[in-house]
């Protein structure tokens, strides 16, 4: 095995620890997560992120960021990267119908979407006995049928782009 989490077709595998799914579609919990730990689940909802500060208070709420959270995209990144303050061994960040957060303003999606994914990355650890690559931090992002190829493209090229600039 390569070290990739194997999903279901409907599954966009972005990264080991980020994955876009239509809302009826599953991935394996067991392969998402580690066999034993506590797990911390903020959902999310990419509807109500119409802006910047709504997409901050979001996550404030369901992660508890700490009182010297900077509330610029910034301090969102550094939060998303320590999570020291919830007591939790692994997180996992659901965001449903992310297609439609901040679908106003795409550099605050660029933001969003590109802090998720490096935060992701730099969580990151590998690899049970199966082989199988994990993370401390996974991200969800779900979205309609219609939406998932070109949430998924947008997604890669930042992806992408991120990777070139790194």
């Amino acid at each position: 095995m390569d070290g990739t989490v194997t999903v279901e077709p409907s599954t966009h595998h972005i990264a080991p620890w980020m994955h876009i799914i239509p809302p009826d579609a599953g991935i394996p919990l067991g392969e998402l997560l580690p066999a034993s730990g506590n797990v911390h689940v903020a959902r999310l909802s990419g509807p109500l992120m119409t802006g910047e500060v709504s997409t901050f208070q979001q996550f404030d709420a369901v992660l508890k960021f700490p009182p010297y959270f900077g509330w610029n995209w910034d301090a969102f990144h550094d939060c998303l990267r320590d999570l020291q303050w919830l007591s939790a061994d692994h997180h996992v960040v659901i965001i449903e119908s992310a297609d439609q957060a901040l679908a106003e303003d795409d550099a605050g999606r660029r933001k969003l979407l590109t802090s998720l994914w490096r935060s992701g990355r730099d969580r990151s650890y590998v690899k049970r006995p199966e082989g199988i690559t994990l993370s401390r931090l996974s991200v969800i992002l779900t979205c309609d049928k219609d939406s998932l190829e070109g949430l998924s493209a947008f997604v890669r090229t930042l992806t992408e782009q991120r990777l070139a600039h790194d």
